[in-house]
């Protein structure tokens, strides 16, 4: 009889669960972030203003969604994918700093820990 215990995860660098959940972690919450303040820019005054905003946190949100899939099923790919979130995320971090909304403030701080926890990830 073939069990889960049989299939051993391929991956580029194996690593440990608990050495993910950081990453894991970080990867979440910017999803959160980026989802809240693409929702908040369209109730701001100017919404045709936030539309770059909205834009990098609706991509920011989906790649740091695949990547935290990626990293937790242990995929050969990755490390790939973890490359591309970094850029977004520093894009979307940059774009959301520009703005004084609180929503896009803390979208810019999840973002910047997101960074920080993928580039340690992948070093």
């Amino acid at each position: 009889a073939v069990t889960l215990a049989t299939f051993v995860m391929p991956s580029a660098t194996p690593r440990p669960r608990q050495d993910n959940r950081a990453v894991l972690d970080a990867l979440n919450r910017c999803v959160a972030a980026c989802e809240l303040c693409a929702d908040a820019c369209l109730d701001e005054a100017d919404p045709a203003m936030m539309v770059p905003c909205i834009r990098l946190d609706r991509d920011c949100a989906d790649i740091c969604r695949l990547t935290a899939a990626f990293i937790a099923r242990g995929s050969a790919h990755a490390a790939h994918v973890l490359k591309e979130c970094i850029e977004i995320c520093q894009k979307c971090h940059d774009e959301c700093a520009q703005h004084t909304h609180e929503h896009c403030q803390r979208c810019a701080e999840a973002c910047k820990a997101c960074l920080d926890a993928c580039r340690a990830h992948a070093s």
